[in-house]
């Protein structure tokens, strides 16, 4: 299968930079995305929400942000100072490219320390993002007139389609997500479903702010959170992660609804999904976890992508498993729709 629609959705979503707390771009598209299955509009904090339908109601959630840095200053030799936004990866960061959204798309280059002049104190070493410095190429003076401090920064990087259905980006967490729930409306456009609530919320990679609050608006019957997992790699050195292009992963745990995951894995089973279980002992790390207690409580499903990379410019994820996920999706709720009717 040449994975098309799925592709073309994610290439979209990955050229758009939107770190936490400023969505942006990718926010907007997003929302331009969904307004031709749903009406859909910005909420208080940057979540993209829609609506349709009527009934029982099924959340389906993806996060919009993406990982990043932030500006906290420019110092005397005009280098940019760094705070990470998210959980960005710091051991990657040295020699990176680099895009500063100041008062217009400034190119930058992480500052790195050649070998020769490393100490042996520094091998190994990874510098904390308080020591990372961004070379843009200018004096103080320069740098003050189009940098401030609370710009954000996002790291370059292409959409490189791998052998196979393999695709490399930053920012695969947690479009890849975001595709699938598009591709799900896709796959139900013109048939008669339940009402659907759609979150791509804001925040989630600096604690998931925005599903608490979009989730307590929606106050919906149960939901889904949609997000990257990790898939095995060379490092990953066990074997409870999954291969990419084996499908999508039902979590498992106990902040999870235990029914709403053995009825995605039967559902998976029944329709010829390719999926795995996801056994997780504790929170989840998702939006999931801040969905569940949203007011009086939602039943809470999660639906996980493996990727490779999480958190990097190069960022592995294989097409087949986001088309798969959206099929799980929509099996799920063309049942549940057709149980409540």
């Amino acid at each position: 299968m040449s994975y098309e629609e799925v592709e073309v959705l994610l290439r979209k979503l990955c050229g758009a930079d939107g770190t936490s707390g400023a969505e942006g771009n990718a926010a907007t598209l997003a929302c331009e995305l969904l307004n031709e299955y749903m009406p859909a509009q910005f909420d208080a904090l940057g979540n993209i929400i829609g609506f349709s339908g009527e009934g029982r109601s099924i959340l389906l959630d993806a996060h919009i942000d993406q990982i990043g840095l932030i500006v906290t200053a420019v110092d005397e030799d005009g280098f940019v100072r760094v705070a990470a936004v998210g959980g960005a990866d710091r051991r990657v960061m040295p020699a990176a490219r680099v895009t500063i959204h100041g008062k217009e798309k400034i190119p930058g280059v992480v500052t790195s320390t050649p070998p020769h002049l490393a100490g042996p104190d520094d091998e190994g070493k990874v510098p904390p993002f308080d020591k990372i410095t961004i070379d843009i190429g200018m004096t103080k003076e320069q740098a003050d007139l189009l940098v401030s401090p609370g710009d954000r920064i996002t790291m370059n990087g292409s959409f490189i389609r791998l052998a196979g259905n393999r695709i490399a980006s930053p920012c695969v967490d947690d479009r890849a997500g975001v595709a699938s729930v598009l591709r799900c409306l896709q796959l139900l456009k013109g048939k008669k479903t339940c009402k659907l609530d759609v979150m791509f919320s804001a925040q989630e990679e600096t604690g998931g702010s925005g599903a608490a609050t979009g989730a307590f608006n929606a106050q919906s019957d149960e939901a889904i959170a949609i997000d990257v997992t990790f898939a095995k790699a060379p490092d990953t050195g066990s074997g409870i992660f999954a291969n990419l292009g084996d499908g999508a992963l039902v979590g498992y745990g106990p902040s999870l609804d235990y029914a709403m995951s053995k009825k995605l894995s039967s559902i998976a089973r029944e329709n010829g999904i390719a999926s795995s279980p996801e056994a997780m002992g504790g929170r989840t790390g998702t939006n999931g976890d801040d969905i569940q207690t949203a007011g009086k409580g939602i039943r809470t499903a999660l639906i996980s992508i493996p990727i490779r990379n999480m958190h990097t410019a190069v960022e592995v994820v294989d097409l087949a498993d986001i088309e798969e996920t959206a099929r799980l999706l929509a099996a799920y709720i063309l049942e549940r729709s057709a149980n409540d009717a």
